[in-house]
């Protein structure tokens, strides 16, 4: 997730990755995560990290934290699935620099990468932890004083966790090394592939201007060895605040902002900060995405965030400008959701991401610009209601941006198996 200093506030949500619910137990730590929270304030920006305690909830900083960011304000993370590396994209430096991890938790600086155009505002990584995508505000050739449409950059992830020259696309002469989305594009996710499927999705959310709607640009790719070059999705239309991109945006409402999609890879939800909602859609078998019926879903105010719990069950935003959480319940046959018993969940001022923990799917955050903490509930596995946490809220560095975590110990992040078909209902 990010949020630009310009005021807007925008979601880089991480692949969605499912973890089956469950208590495992870690040795003699009591630690079942880490969590990493960057934040913008300072120059360089930062990084704070801390231990989830596995009984509790509660967040512990450890001793050596923040970390620098290593450049100019952090507004978007990732780790990877084996919990070896954490991405950090710096917005105004036009960097992403590689972390290692340690056992511990502490990060350690690797390598910093430029994106090809400017401004990046999101980033994710597939499943299998070989491919990193990250999403430019400006296309080479666009900037602030000369607006334009955005990019969508791709680079493999070598085996020592470093990234390799973005991909190439051949597609138009001359080539270049990204693949063009529509303004101000603010989300990316990439799906979980079907079991029996070599080809998975990447989805990215343009908030256009105020005179565009919203669309999502739709590419497909190959998860096998050497794969990573995009191939549009096409839809019934032209992208339309940039034709020039072609035919593969789907409509999302008015100013879309966040996304997230199921674990099972078979539906995709983007919130709309312009009209307070929550649309969704089925991902048909061949990624282009059909709105579900009694859609779109109403939020609180200026929903900027969204997660999907791992267990594929439960829905949760993250309302900026009130201040809280709304909780949704998954139909599991069509993707719907439906308001749990008790909706709204209380924040701090300025939620900006949400998440929930990997090692047991137990234990949800949120970071909180306006008041510089963390926000933590625990999830009732049954009903989906949230509880806050022991010592909640947590202090962090100022303006916190996002959140990203890794599993610790013995616990290992468990995906739900993904259905041998994911037509639209």
């Amino acid at each position: 997730m990010k949020f630009s200093k310009s005021g807007q506030r925008l979601l880089a949500a991480a692949v969605s990755v499912g973890i089956a619910f469950g208590i495992t137990s870690c040795g003699q730590s009591n630690t079942v995560d880490f969590l990493y929270v960057t934040a913008s304030k300072n120059n360089p920006g930062q990084i704070a990290v801390y231990k989830v305690d596995q009984e509790s909830g509660a967040l512990t900083q450890i001793p050596s934290s923040p970390y620098s960011s290593g450049g100019r304000d952090p507004v978007a993370e990732v780790t990877s699935p084996d919990g070896k590396y954490l991405y950090v994209v710096n917005h105004d430096d036009n960097t992403i620099v590689e972390f290692a991890i340690g056992t511990d938790g502490k990060i350690y600086p690797q390598h910093t990468y430029n994106t090809p155009g400017t401004e990046p505002q999101a980033i994710t990584i597939n499943s299998t932890g070989t491919l990193l995508f990250v999403v430019d505000t400006f296309q080479p050739g666009y900037g602030v004083a000369n607006p334009g449409p955005g990019g969508l950059v791709v680079f493999p992830i070598n085996s020592d966790g470093s990234l390799g020259s973005a991909i190439t696309n051949t597609s138009v002469t001359p080539n270049v090394s990204f693949w063009p989305v529509e303004n101000n594009p603010s989300s990316i996710t990439v799906t979980v592939p079907l079991s029996n499927s070599s080809v998975d999705y990447v989805y990215v959310v343009n908030t256009n201007t105020s005179t565009q709607k919203g669309t999502v640009s739709a590419f497909s790719f190959s998860t096998g060895s050497g794969g990573g070059a995009l191939t549009p999705i096409a839809s019934s239309s032209p992208c339309a605040a940039n034709p020039a991109a072609g035919n593969n945006c789907f409509q999302a409402g008015v100013a879309p902002n966040a996304s997230a999609s199921d674990p099972t890879g078979r539906f995709f939800y983007v919130t709309d900060g312009s009209t307070n909602q929550l649309i969704a859609y089925a991902i048909t078998p061949g990624g282009v995405l059909i709105p579900l019926q009694n859609g779109p879903f109403k939020t609180d105010v200026f929903p900027d965030a969204v997660t999907v719990d791992p267990t594929g069950t439960y829905i949760y935003v993250a309302n900026y400008n009130s201040n809280d959480i709304s909780g949704y319940q998954i139909d599991p046959g069509t993707g719907a959701p439906s308001s749990l018993a008790t909706n709204t969940f209380a924040t701090k001022t300025g939620p900006t991401c949400v998440m929930i923990e990997p090692a047991l799917g137990r234990y949800l955050y949120t970071s909180n610009f306006l008041d510089s903490s963390i926000t933590g509930y625990q999830k009732n596995p049954n009903t989906g209601i949230l509880t806050g946490t022991e010592n909640n809220p947590y202090p962090t560095a100022g303006q916190p941006t996002c959140t990203a975590a890794i599993t610790h110990g013995n616990h290992a992040t468990q995906h739900v198996q993904p259905t041998s078909g994911n037509g639209a209902p």
